[in-house]
């Protein structure tokens, strides 16, 4: 697919999700609100940050639980890149506290709207929600102390990009901590010229060593995995399989061989103190 047509697919697709109008499973989602908090607490959230957030701001959509690695403190300005409902927002708006601001940033309206409305339903005031692209962050330059995102930059046709715009809004001496799907091995052509696999968030990762590589090429220091999880084989009960395995009408064989290709990672990165200014481009 050309780069317009994933991004008008992925936005299409979440889109529906926003509205509740869910064809294909995206990314690691759910159907319900149990399924969603029971997808989540897999991948790494505590009960007490299930609880905390607003109704309807956790959809499941995760691979990691990147504010949890992200050592935020009272004060901390955080963006977070494909903020969807909201729900890492209010987690680190409750880790920032008054004196901290929380910036999410979604290229979908609905996602945007649906998380705005959850902002006021939990009266957060330091949170506030951005329409934008993640290859195009409308935010300042070096005006953040720490970049996240959880399962969205998989989805960005030009992944380097997005890891030259997180340089360029970080402070120096700013953290990117992100939750992301990558690949071990390259995937068959037919998930990967798949839509349904793209909005699976399995055609749309990368190698893991590129998708590395593009953040150190970015220009950030200490770049090094925190943690990374394998695909079980039994992930034929995954929701997100389900959606793809009806949608390519193709065998469950197949898709544990793919499983073992596929592995969620948690990564680290840093803008040194001493960088110079980065010229965006």
């Amino acid at each position: 697919m050309k780069e317009e047509e994933i991004k008008k697919v992925v936005k299409d697709g979440y889109a529906k999700i926003a509205k509740k109008e869910r064809t294909v499973t995206p990314c690691c989602g759910s159907e319900s609100t149990r399924i969603a908090v029971d997808i989540s607490k897999k991948i790494g959230y505590s009960d007490d940050e299930l609880a905390a957030a607003p109704e309807g701001a956790n959809l499941g959509l995760g691979c990691g639980n990147p504010v949890a690695l992200a050592s935020l403190k009272e004060g901390d300005t955080v963006l977070d890149l494909g903020s969807g409902a909201g729900f890492d927002c209010f987690l680190a708006a409750n880790k920032v506290g008054r004196l901290g601001k929380v910036i999410g940033v979604d290229m979908t309206p609905e996602m945007i709207q649906k998380a705005k409305e959850n902002a006021g339903a939990g009266n957060y005031e330091n949170v506030e929600f951005r329409l934008g692209e993640i290859e195009n962050i409308p935010v300042e330059d070096n005006s953040v102390d720490v970049v996240i995102s959880n399962c969205v930059i998989n989805l960005a046709p030009d992944k380097r990009q997005v890891f030259k715009e997180a340089f360029r809004v970080l402070k120096p001496g700013g953290r990117l901590v992100v939750s992301d799907i990558v690949l071990l091995k390259e995937l068959p052509e037919g998930i990967r010229n798949s839509i349904g696999a793209y909005l699976g968030c399995l055609s749309g990762a990368i190698m893991k060593d590129d998708y590395l590589k593009a953040i150190i090429s970015a220009g950030f220091s200490d770049v090094r995995i925190l943690g990374e999880t394998c695909y079980p084989v039994e992930m034929a009960d995954n929701p997100t399989v389900k959606a793809i395995i009806e949608y390519l009408n193709i065998q469950i064989e197949l898709i544990k061989e793919v499983a073992e290709s596929i592995i969620s990672i948690r990564v680290h990165g840093k803008k040194s103190v001493n960088t110079a200014r980065y010229i965006k481009g």
